[in-house]
């Protein structure tokens, strides 16, 4: 059942404020189906853009990583296995399993022809956190989407190329790198000094993100899913570092968590106003990922999670990327996991989220 309301969801691909995830049969019935899904940001929808990088410290393509996956293969996804992305391409029926990464030397132009993903682990909107992380930019993505759909239109032809496109859906996931990194988990940044406060520097990441969005519109792309913050107060990583404010207790930060809500507020707002102004013939939606996780967390029985507060990797409290290794030991059974590391959630949250959507 929750695999239909998903589908059914992803055909209408409608906002309809004010509950931009909400879906009514009345939207559904002019709207092919979604030929392909192409999906853009950072780690939460990358399959494994990073192989290749120089840099270790934003590559999981090495164990425990991919744990759960067939044959236990680490990918370069950020998890133990599937991400959201795999999840949405194989039950729309796109992909048989996986959503490949466009550098993934196996991928062919027929692949090409039902989606990608261009996503980079430690991408973010703000030029500064590119400086700091060195990984593919957005603009970057861009450049290697216009790559691919020359491959696709030289193998299928320019009309049904363009209509590929037309009728793809377009997954963006971006921004949580550039809150923890120019905001709170540094204490002197040049955006701190920039700007007064973090709502100034959410219009900030939100206008870049705007932009984003018209500049694959000018590409052709109609249909997008656009997802909101986390709450990052409650990834295990932010409550290691507050637990050195908090007498090492463990807990949410309650701010990051407002910080948040707010970002995901006027990311709404943002969408609905593209879609009605500037933007015909576009759908939008709005991609909830901070209330199905906040459930988990407060509510952890009811997924069966016995640990919400931790990673599954290692000691859980501070492990991520190259910290993450085939040397750290893993918790006997991550489905009763929230968190595969500090920051990602593991295969069975990431589910419990497209199912909430």
């Amino acid at each position: 059942m929750l695999v239909t309301v998903l589908v059914f969801c992803f055909a209408t691909l409608i906002i309809l404020p004010p509950s931009p995830t909400t879906c009514t049969a009345s939207s559904s019935s002019s709207s092919p189906s979604v030929s392909a899904l192409f999906a853009f940001g950072d780690s939460t929808v990358d399959t494994g853009m990073n192989n290749g990088l120089s840099m270790p410290l934003y590559k999981c393509n090495h164990p425990p990583y991919g744990k759960d996956l067939p044959g236990q293969v680490p990918t370069g996804r950020y998890s133990n296995g599937k991400i959201g992305v795999d999840f949405m391409a194989s039950n729309w029926g796109l992909k048989e399993d996986l959503l490949p990464s466009y550098l993934d030397p196996k991928l062919t132009d027929h692949d090409l022809l039902t989606g990608v993903s261009f996503a980079s682990g430690g991408c973010g909107l703000d030029d500064l956190t590119l400086r700091l992380t060195q990984v593919y930019s957005m603009q970057d993505q861009l450049e290697y989407f216009d790559e691919a759909v020359e491959r696709i239109k030289t193998s299928v032809g320019e009309k049904n190329g363009s209509e590929i496109v037309e009728n793809a859906l377009f997954v963006v996931g971006v921004g949580t790198n550039d809150l923890i990194l120019n905001v709170y988990d540094f204490p002197l940044t040049q955006r701190k000094s920039q700007f007064t406060s973090t709502d100034q520097y959410f219009d900030f990441l939100l206008q870049k993100l705007g932009s984003f969005i018209q500049d694959l519109y000018s590409r052709g792309a109609r249909r997008f899913m656009v997802a909101g913050f986390p709450p990052i107060g409650c990834l295990p990583l932010q409550q290691t570092l507050g637990g050195i404010i908090n007498l090492r207790r463990r807990v949410c930060i309650t701010q990051q968590n407002i910080d948040c809500q707010t970002y995901n507020s006027k990311l709404q707002a943002l969408l609905s106003s593209l879609q009605t102004t500037l933007l015909p013939s576009s759908r939008l939606l709005y991609y909830d990922i901070y209330n199905p996780m906040m459930d988990m967390f407060n509510n952890p029985d009811k997924y069966g999670f016995v640990q919400v507060s931790e990673g599954c990797c290692g000691t859980g409290l501070v492990e991520l990327g190259p910290l993450c290794s085939r040397l750290s030991r893993t918790c006997p059974d991550a489905s009763k996991y929230m968190f595969w590391d500090t920051v990602h959630p593991t295969e069975v949250a990431l589910a419990v989220v497209v199912d909430y959507n």
